[in-house]
């Protein structure tokens, strides 16, 4: 049994508005028009009741610091690297403009394990986000800690081969390059303060990146917009994702989706043809 099982059960209740200036920088930040009616697309709950905590209290990745203090909704688990692995999320009802939003948080569990890259533990967290009292995204989060990368550990991911990425099997293809800019106004509007995604330095020194990393949800937030201009806006019910791999600022990345059974299959992949994200959707 892990020696954090005291923090299962621990609950955070946090609450936010969907107004206007917010809704226009995510429709910005993708380069989206607004929509009619006003709800706003899937996945803008990622934008919604970020952390706020102080810039003092912040760690050297940018996350804010471990103790065991009740003030501390996650665990203060050692291993120094956090990271946003997956999601399976339930899109219940679409966010409007101007929602009062409420969201409940859970530690659902916390599980330890050795990897081939040495110790693990996971942390899975429950969210409920309601818009104006009505419930409208469930999502189950996974967070993976993990040791220290050594000072000289190959940079991650390689360097991309000549090999090329074929979409042909797939019913759906969409081709853009996340730079530095979209990184940073991603940053913002989640309030994301890990290193990874804005210093280059730290990223490839501390961390061992061969450069700053996209963030998962960011990609996440780009395949779901993929299935709004197959599909139409808010028409999904589930969306899961998992990271497989670093994406890269400044390297084209690969967005695919085509039927499966039971609903969508979705991911992406590096200009190589190197899997980056699994996804999948009904």
């Amino acid at each position: 049994m892990s020696q954090w099982q005291a923090w299962v059960g621990r609950e955070q209740r946090s609450s936010d508005r969907l107004d206007e200036g917010l809704a226009a920088r995510w429709l910005a930040t993708f380069e989206l028009e607004q929509p009619e009616p006003a709800l706003l697309p899937q996945g803008i709950h990622f934008a919604l009741c970020t952390p706020h905590t102080p810039t003092s209290a912040l760690g050297e990745d940018g996350h804010p610091l471990r103790d065991d203090s009740t003030a501390n909704f996650l665990p203060p688990i050692p291993m120094p690297r956090r990271m946003w692995a997956s999601s399976a999320i339930k899109f219940v009802s679409p966010i409007p403009l101007g929602a009062s939003i409420a969201r409940i948080s859970r530690i659902a569990s916390i599980n330890e394990k050795s990897g081939n890259s040495g110790q693990l533990a996971f942390v899975n967290v429950e969210h409920e986000t309601s818009a104006n009292g009505t419930l409208a995204v469930r999502e189950t989060q996974t967070l993976v800690y993990r040791e220290a990368a050594p000072f000289n550990a190959p940079l991650s991911p390689p360097e991309l081969t000549k090999s090329v990425f074929n979409p042909s099997e797939w019913d759906a293809h969409q081709t853009l390059t996340p730079d530095p800019r979209l990184l940073f106004r991603y940053s913002a509007l989640t309030f994301n303060t890990h290193r990874i995604h804005y210093d280059a330095p730290y990223a490839e020194q501390q961390e061992r990146y061969r450069g700053l990393v996209v963030h998962g949800p960011l990609t996440a937030s780009l395949l779901l917009q993929l299935v709004a201009r197959e599909l139409g806006d808010n028409r999904l019910r589930t969306f899961e994702f998992r990271g497989v791999s670093p994406a890269i600022a400044g390297e084209p990345l690969h967005l695919v989706m085509r039927r499966a059974q039971g609903g969508f299959e979705l991911a992406t992949f590096a200009k190589d043809g190197r899997q980056v994200t699994i996804a999948s959707a009904s």
